[in-house]
């Protein structure tokens, strides 16, 4: 097993992805507020419980942040015309342009990271992180046995013919 050395590895690649991703942000985001404005944007509203599993917290922490958001003008918040316990966030136009500059800036990093490795092998990290990600049972469903199937397409194309016996 190689479970020490990915450790290392997974440590020094998420810590310099958060410095580069707080600098990057920095003064009127953060990589949570991010989520939040990605997330918003995917859905056109959304109501605060919704996210709790993207940003991986509690309901008063998504709260306080909402907070924070509406705070710098990043969101809005609205109460539902039919039901008042109801509310919706929503992005504005500041939120938007935001989240417009943070996500180039979480591309560029990415792009920049990726380039130093081939588009095959860029490909086979991504399935490999793909298979990592899955649960167990999701790794029964058929669409998993399709993509280990193109995975050990892809392990068996680079490999030389020697290896194959």
């Amino acid at each position: 097993m190689h479970a020490h050395d990915f450790a290392k590895v997974w440590s020094k690649l998420t810590k310099d992805y958060r410095n580069v991703m707080d600098e990057a942000l920095a003064p009127s985001l953060t990589d949570s507020q991010l989520i939040v404005l990605e997330k918003v944007s995917e859905h056109k509203r959304l109501k605060p419980s919704a996210l709790i599993p993207y940003l991986e917290t509690t309901a008063a922490a998504v709260t306080t942040l909402l907070d924070r958001m509406e705070k710098n003008a990043l969101i809005s918040r609205e109460r539902d015309k039919e039901d008042r316990r109801i509310v919706w966030v929503s992005l504005t136009s500041f939120g938007e342009q935001e989240m417009n500059r943070g996500l180039a800036a979480r591309e560029s990093y990415w792009n920049e990271l990726l380039s130093r490795i081939s588009s095959h092998n860029q490909q086979l990290l991504l399935l490999l992180l793909h298979k990592l990600t899955q649960s167990p049972i999701d790794q029964l469903t058929n669409s998993t046995k399709k993509q280990s199937a193109e995975l050990t397409s892809v392990l068996a194309s680079s490999l030389p013919e020697s290896a194959h016996k």
